[in-house]
């Protein structure tokens, strides 16, 4: 995540944007969020997202066997298998008749040029409304792989947004969106979004389909319990939704980072720095959710047992409601 650079991105596309904001919160907003949020000492009772599959999905991909996921490793291709059957065993469905797709790239190093390859996973639930443009729900499942024998193996960054990635799948298939959802595992992120770019070029779906990603990279740690939506600056017809989300979240959901440096008093601006950027860049509005860096960030003591349950599973929860929120708020496209 966070690739602490500004990535250049060569893709030059016009994508329609087919939605627009609708009243807040109609009645079949409601009925969308039929699960009501309950108090904090009954939340146990509520919570939609199962805490021990959110672990045992970052346990897994963090595990050493995988070999810290880089890219076209033999760790990256075992990750990249687990990872496709489970998004068999959801349920989701192929899109344009694949779940894996393939991709090369170059890019220049500090070294010189690099050429890599990759593939991202994806698939699709069906939404109640063919006809709606689509959500693409997005986190990357790579990580750094061994570096001078050390295994990092990357919970947070991003086995994290992985498993919350996952478990809105699981709720999809339990009770679909309006619209169809469309779940991207992209690889090579940390090689310079590679997965998301590759995602771009040759899109899977027709490119004018897609009315948001949702991009979810590093969400399972914060002392402060504090996650960061990114995205409304750019595109602030999300933010009415998102503050709804916001105001009834269990944990503190603070917007930012989605503004030039120049214009944020110093802040830092992530809008290139995920998976999200190259959808940005091809006028396709974003949602990102992070928290700030901690002090394991890109380093081997990126362990499972550093993650805090408990806002983890709260983190999963908000970034669900988002979607929900969102999928409710947007005008159905007219038929072309």
């Amino acid at each position: 995540m966070k690739t602490r650079r500004v990535i250049g991105i060569s893709v030059v596309v016009t994508a329609a944007v087919w939605f627009q904001v609708a009243g807040r919160f109609e009645a079949h907003r409601i009925d969308a969020q039929r699960e009501a949020r309950a108090p904090s000492q009954m939340r146990a009772a509520s919570l939609r997202v199962d805490s021990d599959r959110l672990m045992e999905v970052v346990a897994t991909l963090a595990d050493p066997k995988f070999e810290g996921r880089a890219a076209g490793s033999p760790g990256g291709l075992a990750a990249r298998a687990w990872l496709l059957e489970r998004f068999k065993s959801i349920g989701l469905e192929p899109v344009s008749g694949a779940y894996v797709f393939p991709f090369t790239y170059t890019r220049m190093s500090a070294t010189g040029r690099v050429d890599g390859s990759g593939a991202n996973i994806v698939g699709q639930c069906l939404g109640t409304d063919t006809r709606a443009p689509v959500f693409v729900v997005s986190s990357h499942y790579d990580h750094l792989g061994v570096r001078d024998g050390v295994v990092y193996p990357g919970a947070d960054d991003d086995a994290s947004g992985v498993a919350v990635m996952l478990a809105i799948a699981e709720h999809c298939r339990r009770a679909p969106f309006r619209r169809t959802l469309v779940f991207a595992a992209f690889d090579a992120e940390e090689a310079g979004l590679q997965g998301a770019k590759a995602f771009l070029i040759a899109p899977p779906l027709p490119k004018e389909r897609i009315a948001l990603n949702v991009n979810l990279d590093m969400v399972s740690r914060n002392d402060k319990r504090e996650i960061f939506i990114a995205g409304t600056h750019p595109w602030p017809q999300l933010k009415p939704a998102l503050d709804e989300v916001a105001r009834q979240a269990p944990i503190t959901v603070l917007f930012g980072h989605d503004k030039p440096v120049a214009i944020a008093g110093g802040v830092e601006d992530w809008t290139h720095q995920s998976d999200h950027g190259p959808f940005h860049s091809a006028k396709i509005p974003f949602v990102y959710f992070g928290v700030e860096d901690h002090a394991d960030y890109h380093k081997p003591t990126d362990t499972a047992d550093k993650i805090n349950r408990g806002f983890f599973v709260d983190v999963a929860e908000t970034v669900l409601d988002a979607v929900l929120q969102l999928d409710a708020s947007f005008a159905v496209a007219p038929p072309r």
